[in-house]
């Protein structure tokens, strides 16, 4: 796995895109940036578990490079469910490809490069948004929640984990500090993370879990709730009846 060092240079981009040099080192960049990451994808296999049946189609919006749905297939072997990966980014597709022909189970994985916003979905029993929502643009997000719902078989679910603010300024700071914490913890300088931080500004737009569950609510879902919590993290479960 190669190291993310990219704002370690003082010529880092003033943008955050997903280019092919973050693909390189985006599955370190997750590991060493999102708290809990591999308990949340523990969480969310053993959530399809309970809410879907052999054979389903399950969808990974914003699959990068595939570590989400190639592990969830690991654990999920014998359920014969099909995933299907969907990026708009063509380095990330390449190398989620990459990666599960080097995998068991790939013949139940499909990667598909296109813009999650506007590509035509199939019915399916599951939709997977992993840090993915905050990164849509605001205007558009419960449009694009409704369509998922509409997609969803009766009775099927949408798993979403975003970064989340707090409109209490004083926690909204504690918690944003225990995140730098965690980070400087994982063996990024100071420097490192403000430079990601600003690259970051007005492309990455994070809503409270209050905003984000109403958007859920408004598409369709008559039962949401968070499955998960740290700090500033959160991880929602949208059923549809």
């Amino acid at each position: 796995m190669t190291k993310d060092t990219i704002y370690k240079n003082p010529q880092a981009p003033s943008d955050f895109t997903f280019n092919s040099r973050v693909a390189e080192v985006f599955d370190d960049m997750l590991q060493r940036s999102v708290p809990c990451y591999h308990q949340v994808i523990d969480m969310v296999a053993t959530l399809l578990g309970r809410f879907t049946v052999k054979g389903e189609k399950v969808y990974d919006l914003g699959c990068s490079t595939g570590t989400t749905i190639l592990e969830l297939s690991r654990r999920m072997a014998g359920r014969e469910i099909e995933f299907i990966g969907i990026d708009n980014s063509p380095a990330m597709i390449d190398k989620a490809i990459l990666k599960a022909e080097m995998l068991a189970g790939k013949n139940s994985i499909r990667f598909l490069n296109g813009d999650i916003s506007t590509v035509e979905l199939e019915p399916c029993a599951a939709c997977i948004l992993n840090y993915t929502l905050q990164f849509i643009r605001p205007m558009v997000r419960q449009s694009f929640l409704t369509r998922l719902y509409e997609t969803l078989k009766p009775g099927g679910v949408l798993i979403i984990s975003e970064k989340i603010i707090f409109h209490d300024l004083q926690i909204n700071r504690a918690f944003i500090d225990f995140y730098h914490e965690f980070k400087k913890n994982q063996g990024y300088t100071e420097t490192e993370i403000a430079r990601k931080r600003a690259a970051l500004e007005n492309i990455l737009i994070p809503f409270s879990i209050r905003e984000n569950s109403e958007l859920l609510q408004n598409a369709g879902f008559n039962h949401v709730e968070t499955f998960f919590q740290w700090y500033n993290f959160a991880s929602f479960l949208a059923l549809k009846d």
